[in-house]
């Protein structure tokens, strides 16, 4: 496990590559990786109890809720997605590091679009460069992948404005404290040994990054 705890998280709009980067991390530098509705089903209905109203069927959960369970995994993808969730972050920890992924939204578009999952696993494929085996069908179970209503073509570039106008408040908040670390590029491979590098700055890695 890392020698330090870093407070840090990743931001970026749908498509960009945030859960990659982050397992990367956590296993770059011994942290533990879940994603905000992974921990908000593990530790809240994995022990028996029940999630809030709204954190199912693609609801949002409370920013207060969110932020608070962020702390016990990092670093976490995706949020604060909005300039209240920031500000209820605020008020549990201060963060050390916000990573910012920049992917040109013609990119995002693209892969969105490519996007089909199976429903009951949550695998998800992208028929341009991790297609199933069999075209439509998962590799596991041969049921049949379904594309959400949300990365249909029209959809993608509705959901895409919506992040950029949401989070525009939420990076220059964190860019006027001086803790923002932007990353551009159209590739998860090649932006990766930039974060790789500004964290090993902070912690030892427990990986040298030539295993990724």
């Amino acid at each position: 496990m890392a020698s330090k705890l870093l407070r840090a998280v990743v931001l970026g709009p749908p498509g960009s590559g945030k859960g990659t980067v982050c397992e990367r991390i956590a296993r770059s530098f011994g942290l533990q990786h879940l994603s905000s509705g992974q921990f908000l089903r593990e530790s809240l209905g994995g022990g028996g109890g029940e999630c809030p109203r709204g954190t199912g069927s693609g609801g949002l959960a409370p920013s207060s809720l969110l932020a608070s369970l962020s702390l016990r995994f990092l670093p976490c993808p995706g949020f604060p997605r909005t300039l209240g969730q920031a500000k209820a972050l605020d008020g549990i920890c201060e963060l050390d590091l916000v990573i910012s992924l920049n992917i040109p939204f013609e990119t995002l578009k693209d892969r969105l679009s490519a996007r089909w999952v199976h429903p009951a696993s949550g695998r998800v494929y992208n028929m341009d460069f991790n297609p199933p085996h069999v075209q439509g069908v998962d590799d596991l179970t041969g049921e049949p992948l379904v594309q959400r209503e949300d990365d249909r073509p029209e959809a993608v570039a509705a959901r895409l404005r919506k992040y950029k106008d949401a989070a525009k408040p939420v990076i220059e908040l964190y860019k006027s404290r001086g803790i923002l670390h932007s990353f551009s590029g159209t590739e998860t491979n090649k932006i990766w040994p930039y974060v790789y590098t500004l964290l090993s700055s902070r912690i030892p890695p427990v990986l040298p990054d030539e295993e990724h």
